[in-house]
């Protein structure tokens, strides 16, 4: 196989060409700042040796529970120093890919924080996996070192973003060359009991994952709640549903906001072979979630009846109430910080608009005031429901529908911020499959090219992968052998419809 090497001053966008290397073909990626969960033990990583570390010897006596380390959420976790992270993930890559073939493998800085004593460990495992798979990589240190091992050099320029210089080849079209190079298989990782594991050992029982302080600020919440509130009157129900539902809010809170920055580590963890998948954990993840809300629900419901003098609120339709009220104002956050690509501000802003528009059009604080046209808003939220069922309130609310339906609309507009996303990622995932059927059109006719066929030969030679992902001019796309109607190539054709399952 084909050891590629990328340089360039810096600034020129050699991360930006390995970034759109990355876009073309789902390559085992590794980032120039690659992103770990600081509080993964390192020793737990499923399927991973650590003894192959060189410097695992000063941990292995000491502190054989070491931590990744670093930085997330604005908490810095000691652990290994950055240098060492990037020989984790080096190794962890060399490992999980030993004993597979023709993968592209794309290492953005893989020198970068390492010391000069590390060198030949990372030169030696770039030398092994060259043998098996395509390794692009991008350096700005030792770079006579990698010139003299790689086969191919690409050059690109920080005055003309447009061309690139291959080899000995110059000006040629950038488009073209990040084509031609992306030249190589995904890695398939199959969900096992250790992912499982691993994520129950991080996420569950691990302090740093969360929970643990979620569980000890709802305690001292809940205790100075109760200690306020204690013996309230019949008739003020809705006013001690109020903070309680307010407390029990931001005892999720912190859990939630974290939930953006979690997705980015996820994301980048799996590009590095980690774990098996991002959509299997971002899954268990949002159940993790919706169980914190469950409980906290349970100790609001628990905690609202010992404040009450009366037994007003025993009642379970009125749990089922403070459970999708509090729903309604979690969905957003789950859907948005976990299922978008939005930063950690943009989350934040839409994740909590439900809460701000449950204030201004639920109609809850002040019964019967608004607009006409803006008081018809109320239907939507949950709180409104609730309130039509509280004791001594229902005589305030303006249209409560009938004491029968007040739960099942609850629930409804509950989850309607839930429905809502799902309709918006229906819509957005049909525009995305076109848009990939678009681009494997306009790859397939750059394929067809003169240009782009030569200098793949130029780049790889006899090492070149027939991707099975590749499309052919005429919109075909081309998949493993399948019975009859195969290629001259031995691949079967199949109509492009940017449907991946075809």
């Amino acid at each position: 196989m084909v050891l590629t090497v990328c340089i360039g001053a810096s600034g020129s966008g050699k991360t930006t060409f390995l970034e759109d290397v990355y876009k073309v073909n789902k390559c085992t990626y590794i980032r120039q700042y690659h992103n770990l969960r600081p509080f993964i033990v390192v020793n737990k990583i499923p399927n991973f040796d650590p003894t192959a570390l060189p410097f695992w010897n000063l941990y292995e006596k000491e502190n054989p529970n070491v931590v990744v380390g670093g930085t997330m959420a604005g908490q810095f976790t000691p652990g290994f120093s950055g240098g060492q992270r990037k020989m984790l993930l080096f190794e962890l890559i060399f490992q999980r890919t030993k004993e597979m073939k023709d993968l592209l493998i794309c290492l953005d800085e893989p020198f970068a924080g390492v010391t000069d004593d590390f060198v030949p460990y990372l030169q030696g495992r770039l030398e092994e996996m060259a043998k098996n798979h395509n390794v692009l990589l991008v350096t700005n240190d030792h770079v006579a070192t990698m010139k003299s091992m790689a086969k191919n050099t690409i050059i690109v320029s920080a005055i003309d973003r447009s061309t690139v210089t291959v080899n000995d080849m110059s000006s040629v079209n950038r488009e073209v060359a990040l084509n031609a190079v992306s030249n190589g298989n995904e890695y398939v990782h199959e969900n096992s009991k250790d992912d499982l594991r691993f994520f129950f050992e991080v996420e569950v029982f691990s302090l740093a994952g969360g929970i643990g302080a979620v569980a000890g600020f709802t305690i001292f919440a809940m205790t100075m709640l109760i200690l306020s509130y204690w013996d309230s009157a019949a008739g003020s129900e809705a006013l001690v549903l109020v903070g309680v539902q307010i407390v029990a809010f931001f005892c999720i809170n912190p859990y939630l906001i974290a939930l953006a920055d979690w997705r980015t580590y996820m994301t980048e963890e799996s590009e590095a072979l980690l774990h098996a998948s991002v959509n299997s954990n971002k899954a268990m993840k949002s159940v993790l979630t919706l169980i914190l809300l469950l409980v906290i629900s349970v100790v609001a419901f628990g905690v609202i009846n010992l404040c009450m003098s009366v037994d007003s609120m025993a009642s379970g339709k009125y749990f089922v109430h403070m459970l999708f009220d509090s729903a309604s104002l979690t969905f957003p956050f789950i859907c948005v910080g976990l299922y978008t690509d939005l930063p950690l501000q943009v989350v934040q802003i839409i994740a909590s608009l439900p809460f701000l528009c449950m204030i201004f059009f639920s109609t809850t604080f002040s019964p019967g005031a608004g607009l006409d046209g803006v008081k018809f808003l109320r239907f939507l939220f949950a709180r409104f429901y609730f309130w039509c069922d509280l004791p001594a309130f229902q005589d305030l609310m303006e249209d409560c529908p009938d004491e029968g339906m007040l739960v099942p609309y609850s629930v409804m507009s509950g989850c309607l911020g839930l429905f809502l996303f799902l309709c918006l990622q229906v819509v957005l995932t049909f525009q995305a499959k076109r848009a990939v059927s678009v681009g494997d059109k306009k790859r397939a006719d750059m394929e067809a090219s003169d240009e782009f066929q030569k200098l793949q030969a130029k780049l790889f030679g006899a090492s070149l992968i027939k991707s099975p992902r590749k499309v052919d001019p005429n919109g075909f796309k081309v998949v493993t052998p399948k019975g009859s109607n195969k290629d001259k190539e031995g691949f079967a054709l199949v109509a492009t419809t940017g449907d991946e399952n075809l």
